[in-house]
């Protein structure tokens, strides 16, 4: 690319510059990315890194989307999404509505920002949202946010919102005041009063347009969802898992299958040892895969070939990103948690003492594992996935130029972060689906692994060249 591009041109001369650009880049595709409903301009464009089907003889750093590709936290997610659109619209019982729909809904509501994922269900159920469902919905959301919440930000927010639809004058009355400097506040008082404040200010409750009711309905989504991370923190998981998952006995938040043994593969901490995890990798393949993997797939020179990549990262320890949508406060809790899962299947990995011991001590923060934490915290809801912001700033921070972005392997499970990831210029982009993203459109990526990250490992080994 010439340096003496012009700040302002043409929308011709514009189309000329972006073509040679893309040549430049060895670009043949391009993502036409959409903004939110409030942004001026209504789409972008990027041009895609290349994809790399060929195995790497080197990786230089490995990035990884966290909710659904790393973690089960994309169950919360939606569930947190279906209770917003159940309050605006009054269907509380499933029995009335059975609820967000997989193969319409779920590609729409995973993998993009907060505010895309409500728009789209605000469009699509617009027709069943009762006005004072969502006011009176909306008042117990604000003052559990302001009043219980932890994330400063979403704090913030509310309180700006509750200026923008013309109610924040209660704030100023002494009720609140009261009730807000006290040390001990019960969820049955905060009902109380934002009932009484809702009988008080519903009238004034202005919602102007669109734009303001997906407004409110985020503030609903995000108390929902960090309702359910701050009860966790109270150790009541077994009752929400009752509540979520119909099934105390399994876990909100914890790893994907084969994350621990990735990440300490990857880091170089196994080493010759990876091959003791060979049995319990094709096991998991075969009995998650049935109909793409048998036990006659497999020989002793997958087992093999596990040993030079435990040896090749063993020499050469990969730098390590995690990259997520969420906020910070939502993503500490959940990677400690997840990090509190990976220590107790430690203790039945198929190796020493002494290894055990040092795995779970590198396991006790996820600041040992990852060397660059990348949230929406650091961004802006206007700029997250399919937009290449979050993964852009990874590469930044793990120190890796863009002539190295060749040797960088992206893991997404959702079509907006494969998108993301090739427009931050990695063109290795792996997808690895899970339940709630089958139906996504993942061709941007340059392989689809339905058997996670033991499928890259024991199939692709690694991707790596050996």
């Amino acid at each position: 690319m010439k340096k003496n591009i012009p700040k302002f041109s043409n929308v011709e001369k514009a189309v000329t510059h972006f073509k040679k650009m893309a040549k430049d880049l060895k670009s043949k595709e391009v993502a036409i990315v959409k903004n939110p409903e409030y942004i001026y301009s209504p789409l972008e464009l990027y041009a895609l890194a290349s994809k790399i089907e060929r195995p790497l003889k080197e990786i230089y750093g490995i990035v990884c989307d966290m909710d659904g590709t790393t973690t089960t936290t994309e169950t919360l997610c939606l569930h947190s999404l279906e209770y917003m659109v159940r309050k605006i619209t009054d269907r509380k019982n499933p029995r009335v509505w059975n609820g967000l729909d997989h193969k319409k809904d779920y590609p729409n509501i995973i993998g993009n920002s907060t505010t895309k994922h409500v728009e789209y269900l605000i469009k699509t159920y617009n027709k069943n949202i009762k006005q004072l469902a969502l006011k009176k919905a909306y008042f117990f959301a604000a003052l559990w946010t302001i009043s219980l919440g932890r994330d400063e930000g979403r704090r913030r927010e509310v309180l700006e919102n509750l200026k923008i639809f013309g109610i924040s004058g209660f704030l100023q009355e002494n009720l609140y005041f009261n009730f807000i400097n006290k040390k001990e506040k019960s969820l049955n008082e905060i009902k109380k009063l934002s009932e009484l404040f809702f009988n008080k200010l519903q009238s004034k409750f202005m919602l102007k347009d669109f734009n303001d009711i997906v407004r409110a309905a985020i503030d609903i989504y995000y108390y929902r969802y960090h309702e359910i991370l701050s009860m966790l923190n109270l150790g009541k998981g077994k009752m929400l898992a009752q509540e979520i998952l119909s099934d105390p006995n399994k876990r909100l938040i914890e790893p994907m299958p084969g994350v621990g043994i990735y990440l300490a593969t990857i880091k170089g901490w196994l080493g010759k040892d990876l091959p003791l995890f060979y049995e319990a990798m094709k096991k998991y393949l075969i009995n998650h895969l049935r109909a793409k993997y048998k036990e006659k797939d497999f020989s002793n020179k997958n087992k093999e070939k596990l040993l030079k990549i435990g040896n090749y990262f063993a020499k050469n320890p990969t730098k390590v990103a995690i990259v997520t949508s969420s906020i910070y406060y939502e993503a500490n809790i959940v990677l400690n948690e997840v990090f509190r899962v990976i220590a107790e299947q430690i203790n039945n990995w198929p190796v020493s003492l002494e290894k055990k011991n040092f795995l779970r001590k590198k396991f006790s923060s996820y600041c040992n594992i990852y060397d660059c934490f990348i949230t929406a915290s650091d961004s802006s809801e206007i700029r997250l996935k399919p937009h290449r912001d979050l993964y852009s700033m990874a590469l930044h921070r793990l120190g890796i130029m863009p002539r190295d972005f060749c040797k960088v392997i992206g893991y997404e499970d959702s079509e907006s972060g494969t998108i993301a990831i090739r427009a931050a210029g990695m063109g290795k982009c792996v997808a690895v689906p899970f339940q709630d993203t089958t139906g996504h459109d993942l061709s941007a990526a340059v392989h689809i692994l339905h058997g996670g990250l033991p499928e890259a490992l024991l199939i692709y080994n690694g991707f790596l060249k050996i």
